[in-house]
């Protein structure tokens, strides 16, 4: 496997991919594979897995083999290669004789640089021989999670590439997935044979998801009202049931919504054709049980409404995933009603594994706890994946940014309940400590003579559904821990300090929010929308002429900021984000000629662009204007007031201080001065240094990875204002 010299990831990903910088972790795991070393990549869904194998195969001599499940993904992604003239192409039952043998007689001459193949494909002693006739660099295995047998989708097929693996003794192997328990991913590393220290764990989260959480009182008015806030935009509508699907499906389009139906009761053929219409733009809506969304990568998807409570986290995580993966914000919104929980119950109930029974309501339970939380939701999505949210909060969900009623004191019910967890041995789960609590003559109760605990039955003031939500608050606030094998509760150092009284315990039990006062997030672009419009059209007959969805020409963030912009020359045009020169070659002259005709007829002048020169690792460069707020503060700050007195003087949190400073460099604008900020960073160059290294390694979105990258040496409020003067930098570079 040899590398060419001719053109460097940062050259490719500019110039073919028209990007100005990699998300966090891309560039380590590219540079990792393209070093010759195999590889595991954990990376959310959206958070841009497929560059990590397409940019290597482009800078490998031969052929990159890239192994899916999923035939409708692999097909949508040749066609995006093929829009930027990468030789790329599958091999699967969906080809004619003829493509088929065409795609054979283009790997053998060498022609082609990415293969994408099925591992049922893979595994045939045809495609092996074939193969084995190319120079194969690099092996790419996506979903690789399904390779374990802890995975949540493991399939036993997926288990016998190392068969396929061990006739490319040469090529370099990457594995990818978006979901992996730890134990999931030492799995994977055994199987594949992938060292520790080439497993990358990329952040969780995603920022440009608004997260909320509303009462479900009407549903159908409130997914009216929430997909009129998104008028002529693509969504995804999750419900539990087909019944649901189809019912809910017909009433939109009775009502005049472009919606379509897709599950499993569908005809193969007639799901294909609404996953293309959707695809297309020939449809806004799709309504969906869960089978649908994982064979697509569309990534202008601006909303998903969950209209039923999903099973666990790891479900609702991947199907709110499937919006956004543009960058540009979009909106997730979930229906709660406590009725949906019955049932996922009784499907629980017909497991015949106990274990697995105990482990799906555990789930469960995990589940409610997000949509159940008075706090920020990343903080509990996060969790679940063995992650931190390390800012108090994330701007980004309605409970960090709608105000809220106040929390109460229920520092005696906690104590109640900590203490009959204590009473009984620390081995029983939620629901029978609380039929303890409420004096139940449960069969479970009596033979293990808890009815003779002095916890029993003192606590009738609250219901048992109370009593779970409150059980769900101590798990997810660190006082109580669950384990996964029994479900059994255990009390923690917090829970010890609320018993002894030194520490009060605040919360709510129950969410107050509903649809109606829920908003939805508004894009930091603001593009002039006539134009937009006039740009759609032109991309949509574009797409359907070359039969690509529209994406596929340019994403919906390439338009916005052509409105923007409104360049008028190919330089400028070529500092669009996710323009190359291969997209500058087939549509820069339609398009330039369009905005130069709408700027004369509208006496607009080009906008200066520094938005490109200004992206950083995640990306997401911001082009919008600033708050006159936000600039009364940089100004105070550079005049030489301090962040603290700046929050004194102000009445707002420290954070909310530093959160300015960020935004404003975001933007795309430079400090005037920075000696003070370094002042206040109060750091020792060195560690200065290996900071701004650490941010150009994971992105500037998060904190935490650098915390731990310096020795856990630094504050966050530290961190937070080197974050500033990275960015800054950045700018003046």
């Amino acid at each position: 496997m040899n590398a060419s010299s001719v053109s460097t990831p940062q050259h490719i990903l500019s110039s073919v991919f028209g990007f100005d910088s990699f998300r966090a972790s891309q560039q380590a795991i590219i540079d990792t594979v393209i070093s010759g070393n195999n590889t595991l990549a954990i990376m959310p869904t959206g958070g841009g897995k497929s560059l990590c194998y397409q940019i290597p195969a482009l800078t490998f001599d031969g052929l990159t083999v890239v192994i899916s499940p999923l035939i409708s993904l692999m097909q949508d992604q040749v066609r995006q290669l093929h829009e930027l003239n990468i030789a790329s192409c599958v091999l699967n039952s969906t080809l004619s004789t003829q493509e088929y043998q065409g795609n054979l007689e283009a790997i053998t001459r060498g022609e082609m640089k990415l293969l994408f193949l099925a591992p049922e494909t893979a595994l045939q002693s045809a495609s092996i021989d074939i193969l084995k006739q190319t120079n194969v660099s690099c092996v790419a295995i996506d979903e690789a999670h399904c390779i374990s047998e802890w995975g949540h989708e493991f399939r036993p097929e997926y288990r016998q590439l190392d068969r396929f693996i061990a006739h490319f003794e040469g090529a370099v192997l990457l594995a990818l997935t978006a979901t992996a328990t730890p134990r999931v991913r030492q799995d994977i590393k055994h199987q594949l044979g992938i060292a520790d220290n080439n497993e990358f764990v990329a952040d969780f989260d995603r920022p440009n998801l608004y997260l909320a959480v509303a009462i479900k009182d009407s549903p159908y008015e409130q997914a009216k009202s929430f997909i009129d806030q998104h008028q002529s935009m693509s969504g995804i509508i999750y419900c539990q049931s087909r019944a649901s699907v189809d019912e809910l499906s017909k009433k939109l389009q009775r009502d005049g919504y472009k919606a379509l139906a897709y599950h499993a009761g569908l005809s193969s053929d007639k799901r294909s054709a609404h996953q293309e219409q959707f695809v297309k733009d020939d449809v806004d809506i799709i309504v969906a049980t869960i089978a649908f969304g994982m064979g697509i990568n569309k990534p202008d998807v601006r909303f998903v409404l969950h209209y039923d409570l999903p099973k666990n986290i790891e479900s609702y995580y991947q199907q709110i995933g499937r919006a956004g993966r543009d960058g540009l914000d979009a909106d997730c919104l979930l229906l709660f009603a406590y009725g949906d929980t019955g049932k996922i119950r009784f499907f629980i109930e017909q497991m015949q594994n106990e274990h697995e029974q105990r482990l799906a309501t555990m789930h469960l339970n995990q589940m409610l706890a997000l949509a159940e939380t008075e706090d920020c939701r990343r903080v509990p999505l996060l969790q679940y994946f063995d992650a931190e949210y390390s800012d108090s909060q994330c701007h980004k969900c309605d409970n960090c940014l709608n105000p809220q009623t106040e929390k109460s004191d229920l520092t005696v019910v906690a104590q109640k309940f900590l203490s009959c967890v204590h009473r009984t041995g620390q081995v029983f789960g939620a629901s029978h400590v609380i039929d303890v609590l409420r004096g139940s003559n449960a069969e479970k109760v009596l033979q293990n003579r808890h009815n003779l605990l002095s916890t029993y039955g003192i606590g009738t003031e609250l219901s048992k559904k109370e009593w779970m939500a409150l059980s769900r608050q101590l798990i997810q606030k660190g006082l109580l821990r669950q384990e996964a094998q029994f479900g059994s509760l255990k009390l923690t150092q917090n829970a010890v300090d609320v018993l002894k009284g030194q520490t009060r315990f605040l919360a709510r039990l129950q969410q107050h929010q509903s649809a109606s006062n829920y908003q939805a997030s508004q894009s930091d672009l603001s593009p002039n929308a006539q134009l937009v419009a006039i740009l759609k059209a032109t991309r949509k007959s574009l797409a359907d002429e070359a039969n690509v969805p529209p994406y596929a020409v340019f994403a919906d963030r390439s338009l916005q900021e052509m409105a923007h912009f409104l360049p008028q020359s190919q330089e400028s045009f070529l500092k669009i984000h996710g323009v190359g020169q291969a997209k500058v070659d087939k549509y820069g002259a339609s398009f330039i000629a369009l905005i130069t005709e709408f700027c004369e007829e509208n006496e607009l002048q080009e906008q200066t662009n520094n938005a490109r020169a200004s992206a950083t690792k995640s990306g997401k460069a911001k082009v919008s204007g600033i708050s006159e707020k936000s600039v009364n503060i940089v100004r105070e700050f550079e005049a030489g007031t301090s962040a603290d007195e700046l929050a004194q003087h102000h009445g707002v949190k420290l954070n909310t201080i530093f959160s300015h400073l960020y935004k404003y460099v975001l933007s795309g604008k430079a400090l005037t001065q920075t000696d003070g900020l370094v002042q206040q960073i109060d750091l020792p160059e060195s560690m200065l240094d290996k900071g701004i290294t650490s941010f150009d390694e994971h992105g500037h979105e998060r904190l935490k990875p650098v915390y731990e990258a310096l020795g856990e040496q630094a504050t966050y409020e530290q961190l937070h204002l080197l974050r500033v003067y990275y960015l800054h930098s950045k700018l003046t570079q």
